[in-house]
């Protein structure tokens, strides 16, 4: 609950403090190198090459860009022709919450339908094949991509069968397959989880690897597989404002995460927070909106139990429900500290 200095217990979001000690030290320790701008130094290309070995690809083209939705309008901007969509979960990210970035790069989102965040690779048949079907499709958006998250925006995961499945559709219609990774670490961090990067690099075309919500000051590393996929991204990246001249400042970061396999456990202790979270919350009698297995918890509440919780947690909306309760997420992260997860759980009894 509210410490002696009012501050809210902190459960907003996942991004809500710096960096991991160990990228902190490193940062400090490389501060005055003095080093090639734009992520052409030799921590970055260290970066690079422990990122290659780590998806067991070694051909892969790596760029450290500093966030996530300029990553993703990034990276769906060169891989569509002009005259292409990209589909996308009707809850997806490049749907909801990017201010309509991709549009505003020239590319229509191509809503599908979901459950839980996840489409099914059925969904993207039939939309796909709808197109070609159709004797008018030289005046419809094409869909050229299809866009998925690990974990989706609900903290679910899809299933290693589930990408294979989307990975078959996808290239057996010349669809380009990119997965955003911002939350990458708890999905791999989870005990559900059967995905690798490995995985990702067999299976996707372009992925990133989310440090802003992983341990990083900010930063991701965008990935794709099969060297020179789109020739001249760097150029693109320029073109679109999102060159960092001080690259190393990822470059260094992602160096730490993957120099012994932080990047695989960082995200552990946020999952086991999220699951003691989940169950008390179902000792308790909350009713929880679905049953993520990563680092968000989403529960319903009612108007009573929402304004007691609101004044010792900082949490996000996420929906209201038909019978008038509302939806809250309540995020863990790698800095999520056990006596903030004892107190959370304080106040769910004391606002039960």
């Amino acid at each position: 609950m509210e410490d002696t200095q009012g501050r809210k217990l902190p459960f907003a979001s996942d991004y809500m403090e710096g960096a991991h000690p160990a990228l902190m030290q490193a940062l400090v320790r490389t501060n005055m190198d003095s080093c090639a701008g734009y992520g052409l130094d030799e921590h970055s290309e260290a970066a690079r090459t422990l990122i290659r070995e780590a998806c067991h690809a070694p051909a892969a083209d790596v760029f450290f860009l500093a966030g996530g939705t300029q990553a993703n309008a990034c990276v769906i901007d060169c891989v569509l022709r002009p005259w292409q969509g990209v589909m996308a979960a009707e809850s997806g990210h490049v749907s909801t919450h990017e201010a309509g970035a991709i549009e505003h790069g020239g590319h229509k989102v191509i809503v599908l339908s979901h459950h839980e965040g996840k489409v099914s690779a059925s969904s993207v048949e039939a939309c796909v094949v709808s197109w070609e079907s159709d004797e008018n499709h030289d005046h419809m958006v094409q869909p050229g991509m299809l866009y998925v998250s690990q974990p989706t925006e609900f903290g679910t995961l899809y299933s290693l069968s589930e990408l294979e499945d989307l990975s078959r559709v996808c290239h057996a219609h010349d669809v380009a397959l990119y997965v955003d990774g911002a939350r990458l670490a708890y999905a791999l961090a989870s005990d559900k989880n059967d995905v690798t990067l490995v995985d990702l690099a067999r299976l996707a075309d372009a992925f990133y690897i989310g440090g802003t919500k992983c341990g990083c000051l900010l930063g991701e590393a965008v990935v794709f597989p099969r060297h020179n996929y789109v020739p001249h991204f760097f150029g693109m990246v320029k073109q679109h404002g999102a060159l960092l001249a001080k690259g190393r400042l990822v470059g260094v970061q992602f160096r730490e995460l993957f120099r012994d396999g932080l990047y695989e456990r960082i995200g552990r202790g946020a999952v086991v927070a999220a699951d003691q979270i989940r169950a008390a919350c179902r000792e308790l009698g909350y009713g929880l909106a679905l049953d993520s297995p990563t680092n968000q918890v989403f529960v319903a509440l009612d108007t009573t139990q929402l304004a007691a919780l609101s004044q010792l947690v900082d949490m996000s909306f996420w929906e209201k429900m038909p019978d008038g309760r509302t939806v809250v997420r309540l995020a863990t992260s790698w800095a999520t500290r056990e006596d903030d997860v004892d107190a959370l759980i304080q106040a769910l009894r004391s606002c039960r």
